[in-house]
């Protein structure tokens, strides 16, 4: 059995540490973070139990989360069992359906990501949790071989992020801090076409089809600024997501889930 009994008390010194982990400096500080949500766990146990330093699991779980409890431990695993609120103490969700894990980081060495890669993305200033979140889940489903966060760009490692990836963060190669000037000349060098999603740009995606059919590398600016102009000039072309109707604009989680599946679509055609 790899299942133990847990802190009882909320404020115990291990609840306490726990908690921390909602703080990026002291995530930064230990190279850990929390996974909550029996989705999001049993995707890093599924995929990633490398990375899964301890389960937690409520004593009265429901069966989504008893069920992945369950998965881990098959897998070897630490499984701490606890209460409803001491894991309500750990976790930042009011519902936190009943599991949580502490994973380690999962970042690698971006020199190592684009070889081979046909669709990569790159998110420069990009500060809502909840849109990087949602990108890694988009560029996930769309078959991305990489993703990299400027050090300006959100932590991907902020609760909200990974839950918004639905656990997607456990899927990809990521790689954090980067500086995105080098990023691009490290894509040019791997044969890489890299594209500016710009409302400004010289082409709308319809007419970009022939250069998506190449492995291309998306960058993503800040939401409300964009790119910056330097990093914009930087790169091989910039596309804009052509608007059809009355919005102005798209926000950046739905102009992202566009480009990405615009070279998707073209590399599989």
């Amino acid at each position: 059995m790899n299942q133990s009994q847990g802190p009882t008390s909320v404020k115990s010194d291990r609840v306490r540490a726990l908690r921390r982990l909602s703080q990026r400096a002291f995530r930064r500080q230990v190279g850990r973070f929390l996974a909550e949500g029996p989705q999001v766990v049993r995707e890093a146990v599924t995929h990633r139990p490398d990375t899964v330093v301890e389960v937690f699991v409520a004593q009265a779980a429901p069966d989504p989360a008893a069920e992945v409890a369950t998965a881990a431990r098959l897998a070897g695993l630490p499984v701490v069992e606890v209460s409803e609120q001491v894991l309500l103490a750990i976790t930042e969700t009011v519902h936190p359906q009943g599991i949580a894990a502490v994973c380690t980081y999962l970042d690698q060495p971006p020199e190592e990501l684009l070889i081979g890669a046909r669709l990569a993305v790159l998110l420069d200033r990009v500060r809502d949790p909840g849109n990087a979140g949602t990108i890694l889940r988009t560029a996930d489903a769309a078959g991305a071989d990489a993703v990299f966060f400027t050090d300006s760009s959100v932590d991907i490692y902020n609760g909200k992020c990974v839950r918004s990836s639905v656990g997607s963060i456990f899927h990809l190669p990521v790689a954090v801090n980067v500086i995105a000037v080098d990023i691009v000349k490290l894509a040019r060098e791997a044969g890489l076409v890299s594209l500016a999603a710009d409302a400004g740009g010289e082409l709308e995606i319809p007419a970009a089809e022939q250069i998506l059919r190449q492995p291309t590398m998306w960058l993503l600016g800040n939401e409300a600024h964009g790119l910056a102009e330097e990093l914009a000039m930087a790169v091989d072309h910039r596309v804009a997501v052509p608007i059809y109707g009355r919005a102005e604009s798209l926000n950046l989680a739905a102009a992202a889930s566009v480009c990405l599946y615009a070279s998707a679509f073209a590399q599989s055609s």
